[in-house]
């Protein structure tokens, strides 16, 4: 009975793996077509597009960070609950409006608007994912290991969303561009914990 319940969760982790990385795929890929192609083929038109490649380079690469995450994420858990389901599909939604966002950005990068729109976003796909990874705790209570890993990766998340709140603020009222850079600053605070954190368990 109990080999029988695991094999059907086994089934429905794995469903939920492969639309997860299908969606995301998708959406990475989509993120090219999104960028503008220079008027003519020369340095200095692709020079006056550096904004557009920026966010492009940004949004695909925060995306690819947010993947490795959830693979790693997905390795220790066992049970798969419908609160899981449907957080991941909450995560999957916001997401899906990068390739959106990120175009509107990189035409009008220092609008007040469009940063917000896009910082709006990536802040809505950020709680997602907390949640998500509250959520896989309670089916998964006797996996210490998941449990140790979604506690240490919540506690990263809060500064994170702190840094991309701040970031939110001042593109408002300071620089529209604020917003863009505050994601950047989050990706490589959280990348230079985890080196850190790596770094401590080896030695």
């Amino acid at each position: 009975m109990l080999q029988n319940e695991r094999r059907c969760n086994l089934m429905k982790k794995d469903r939920l793996i492969a639309l997860t990385d299908a969606v995301i795929a998708i959406i990475m890929t989509i993120l090219i077509l999104e960028l503008e192609k220079p008027t003519t083929p020369s340095l200095q038109a692709f020079w006056d597009l550096r904004q557009n490649f920026f966010a492009y380079f940004l949004s695909f690469f925060w995306l690819g960070s947010l993947w490795m995450a959830l693979n790693t994420l997905w390795e220790k858990v066992e049970r798969i609950s419908p609160q899981i389901v449907w957080w991941n599909l909450y995560l999957l939604f916001f997401v899906s409006f990068m390739p959106y966002a990120t175009g509107i950005v990189s035409s009008h990068f220092m609008n007040h608007t469009a940063q917000l729109f896009y910082g709006l976003i990536v802040v809505a796909s950020t709680v997602a994912n907390w949640f998500l990874h509250k959520v896989i705790d309670k089916p998964n209570m006797d996996q210490k290991e998941l449990l140790e890993a979604t506690a240490q990766y919540r506690k990263l998340l809060i500064p994170d969303l702190i840094i991309k709140g701040v970031g939110l603020i001042l593109s408002l009222i300071v620089y529209p561009p604020i917003m863009m850079y505050s994601v950047l600053i989050a990706a490589f605070y959280i990348l230079t914990l985890k080196t850190l954190s790596e770094k401590r368990v080896n030695n």
